[in-house]
């Protein structure tokens, strides 16, 4: 029954105590002799419906009943009320700021305690501010799905670096905390008297059970709130676990037996073990990453290639990390590793030697020297009449045959051992001692530009574990920025030749796609060699540049900070995504996605920042993280004001 002017059939279970405006709740004793005491205890108490409760701010009277339920009335003469909300529990929101203010002065802490209205009615949340701990405590009344508590998180976060969730009822967003954090809090009221006392719950992976703790015996200290549940919780949390999607498609490997397993990685489990390895999807680019193997069987050998098995599954963490989980993979023979762009030439068919007949009448020859026809065949794809014999070459017409071999190999996804290379460019270029042949490769790779890949990174020494020996003589030869400071043979240097590999096979495809830029190997760009004057005014101008943008600096942010602009990045792509074709979208959030994308780019760790940097790079990263997040917002609020 609705409410009437001047009566009012509902029964009003809560009010606040003294005047409209206050915050002091109160629950009325359904039992009349439990009212009775309660009048005796509280004879100055003046009732109120009010505001902090969604009421009208008129004056209740307690109403005491031996037949049915007491309960709270509006007086006559009163204003119209239109509180939805009249039982016991809808004054909890006041329950638990009362408690949560009486903890901050008995644990005399500094923060802020407030009461939400998110939409419906008041109390739809509390709010407990902890500055000095960076934290902030979200009990959460209101129902809520999961893009609204994004939304809110990434909100709650703008100046503290954890927020806590408490939720009153188990659901969807308990168990997402549980499998995020491994443990999530929960909030739960009883009725004593004319109270509502507060519980604080924990519950975890290892504890499914939640363990409740009265609030009362909760503690605020500079870490938090703290409760005997929650302090068992966070002294050893379980590591949760990370998303995981099926990966369908071949997958193939080969181990990094330099690199060291991660330190403390999130992919970390019991009963596996993680390695580094190159990894190659279908059509994909070579990446480097960790992979998650049985720990009861022995790793691979490193100088194979093997494909996934069946059941491969991707590990992703919400920050951009991720792994590759494998329980079974099999071995490549090498002409299929070959073709991986992991492995070198696959081997060559054994050619016997061709035996040819003496012209007839010929004058008896000096014995000559016979090379290996085997030595000498090349892989199927190379056309075999012309590489037989090529004869001598000069150095010139060397130089252009091994820029044009290595390419070749590049367009395929191959690689190549100096041996085999040699062999095809004939006499002297087998024998030739490691010095020479770094000024002849270097000659290969003469000019250095940052689009052109080094060619001499596709090159092997003899067990194909390491790239050719003279590689570090080639580097420092063609002014690669710093390449005096890194020791031939380091895993820095192999990591950068690992990119320039995957340059060259970008590059060099059929049709060509998108490469990577270089990686830099610290210091400084090099002039490189034999440079024509206009080359050299380029270069000159691009030194100029760099010389400009020296002193940038990637954009100083936390993993909470990086999560924030991803989030709000997301959310904001899905709202354009909604609204209609790409040039339905305004320009103000074109720019704002395309200033946070760099912005984040720029601040992961260990990005490179380009020199030199564009304007809009630059002011990308000079741009703070409070910025970005309010342009992201307001170009939100933006397309949601096209879109009406």
């Amino acid at each position: 029954m609705s409410p009437v002017h001047g009566y009012d059939h509902r029964l009003v279970q809560t009010a606040v105590v003294g005047d409209a405006h206050s915050d002091h709740p109160v629950i009325l004793p359904m039992d009349a002799g439990e009212l009775e005491a309660w009048r005796r205890r509280h004879p100055g108490y003046t009732y109120w419906c009010g505001y902090e409760l969604g009421g009208c701010g008129g004056k209740l009277s307690d109403r005491l009943y031996h037949d049915k339920v007491c309960h709270f009335a509006h007086q006559p003469g009163g204003p119209t009320c239109g509180r939805s909300a009249v039982g016991e529990s809808s004054a909890d929101h006041l329950f638990i700021k009362r408690g949560l203010r009486d903890l901050l002065g008995r644990d005399r802490q500094r923060g802020t305690v407030e009461s939400l209205d998110l939409g419906s009615r008041p109390g739809g949340a509390v709010d407990l501010h902890l500055p000095a701990a960076r934290r902030r405590l979200r009990f959460q009344l209101a129902g809520l799905d999961h893009r609204g508590w994004r939304a809110a998180e990434l909100a709650l976060g703008d100046d503290v670096d954890e927020v806590d969730w408490l939720f009153g009822t188990d659901g969807a967003l308990t168990r997402e905390l549980l499998a995020r954090k491994g443990y999530s809090l929960r909030f739960r009221l009883e009725t004593v008297g004319g109270e509502r006392r507060v519980h604080i719950g924990a519950q975890s992976y290892a504890e499914p059970e939640v363990r409740w703790s009265r609030l009362e015996d909760c503690r605020i200290t500079p870490g938090g709130l703290t409760a005997p549940a929650i302090e068992a919780i966070r002294l050893a949390p379980p590591r949760p676990k990370p998303f995981a999607f099926s990966v369908d498609g071949s997958v193939v490997f080969a181990l990094d037996p330099e690199a060291p397993a991660p330190d403390n990685s999130p992919f970390a489990a019991e009963g596996r073990r993680l390695v580094m390895a190159y990894v190659k999807a279908m059509d994909s680019p070579v990446v480097r990453t960790a992979l998650s193997l049985p720990d009861d069987t022995d790793l691979p050998p490193a100088q194979h290639v093997y494909r996934a098995g069946d059941h491969a599954r991707l590990l992703v963490q919400e920050n951009g990390a991720w792994a590759l989980q494998l329980d079974r993979y099999v071995r490549l023979d090498a002409a299929e590793a070959a073709r991986t762009g992991l492995a070198g030439d696959p081997p060559e068919p054994h050619t016997p030697p061709v035996v040819r007949p003496p012209a007839v009448k010929a004058p008896p020859q000096p014995a000559q020297p016979v090379r290996s026809v085997a030595a000498r065949t090349p892989p199927p794809e190379v056309d075999s009449a012309k590489e037989k014999d090529p004869g001598v070459l000069g150095r010139g017409q060397a130089v252009v045959r091994a820029r044009e071999l290595l390419r070749d190999a590049a367009k395929h996804g191959r690689t190549l051992r100096w041996a085999n290379l040699a062999s095809r460019l004939g006499v002297p270029y087998p024998d030739m001692p490691e010095k020479e042949r770094a000024g002849f490769l270097i000659e290969v790779d003469t000019p250095l530009w940052e689009s052109k890949p080094v060619l001499t990174a596709l090159l092997w020494d003899r067990n194909w574990q390491e790239p050719v020996s003279c590689l570090h003589a080639v580097v420092v030869g063609l002014g690669v920025a710093s390449a005096q400071n890194v020791r031939a043979g380091s895993p820095a240097l192999r990591e950068w030749a690992d990119r320039e590999r995957d340059r060259a096979f970008a590059v060099h495809a059929s049709p060509p796609r998108a490469a990577q830029p270089r990686m830099p190997l610290k210091g400084a760009q090099a002039v490189a060699h034999v440079l024509t004057r206009k080359q050299t005014r380029e270069v000159n101008a691009l030194v100029g540049r760099i010389g400009a943008t020296r002193n940038v600096k990637a954009p100083v942010s936390t993993p909470g900070d990086r999560r924030k602009v991803s989030e709000a990045i997301a959310s904001l792509e899905e709202k354009a995504a909604r609204s209609g074709t790409e040039s339905q979208v305004p320009a103000q959030v074109h720019r704002a996605l395309e200033r946070s994308r760099l912005w984040l780019r720029y601040a992961m760790p260990g990005a490179h920042i380009p020199d030199p940097l564009s304007n809009q790079d630059r002011q990308a990263i000079r741009t703070s993280i409070g910025g970005l997040l309010q342009s992201l917002k307001a170009a939100e609020v933006r397309l949601d004001d096209y879109t009406r």
